[in-house]
C-alpha cells in the first residue's frame, strides 16, 4: 500500500477490537432491557389493590408515568441493540467503519465512542443543515 494512499478499510485486528467493544455494549444493553422488563413485570403484578382513596389515585398516576418512562427506555435500548447488531454484520461483511455518505474511513476515536455509527463527523454535521 502506498503511504500517500488513504486507508480504505480497517484491518482484521482493528475490527476485532471494535467487535469486542460492540459485544460488551450489546451485553450491557441486553442486561438493561432484561432488568427493565423484570421491573415492569413486578409493577404489573403488584397492581391488584382496588382501594379508591385519593392517595391511591395519585400513586396510580405516578405508577403509570413510571411505566411509560420504563417502556420508552426499553424501546430506546432495543433500538440501540439493533444498531449494534447491524454494526456486527458490517464487521463481518467488511463495510464497518466506512462512512455511508463520504466513503471515507470513520476515525477510530469516533468508532470507540459511538461504535454503531455509519457517519464521519463531517457527514453528520452536513445532515443537520
Amino acid at each position: 500500500m502506498n503511504t500517500n494512499e488513504e486507508k480504505q478499510r480497517y484491518s482484521r485486528e482493528e475490527l476485532a477490537e471494535f467487535e469486542a467493544i460492540i459485544q460488551e455494549k450489546l451485553n450491557n444493553a441486553r442486561k438493561e432491557v432484561s432488568f427493565i422488563k423484570e421491573t415492569l413485570s413486578r409493577k404489573n403484578d403488584s397492581g391488584t389493590d382496588n382501594t379508591a382513596s385519593p392517595t391511591k389515585v395519585l400513586e396510580d398516576g405516578a405508577d403509570t408515568a413510571e411505566k411509560e418512562s420504563l417502556n420508552q427506555l426499553a424501546s430506546r435500548q432495543m433500538k440501540f441493540i439493533q444498531q449494534l447488531e447491524n454494526a456486527l454484520i458490517r464487521i463481518k461483511n467488511g463495510t464497518y467503519g466506512v462512512c455511508i455518505v463520504t466513503g471515507k474511513l470513520i476515525p477510530k476515536e469516533r468508532l470507540r465512542a459511538v461504535p454503531h455509527t455509519q457517519h464521519t463527523i463531517e457527514a453528520k454535521l452536513q445532515r443537520k443543515d
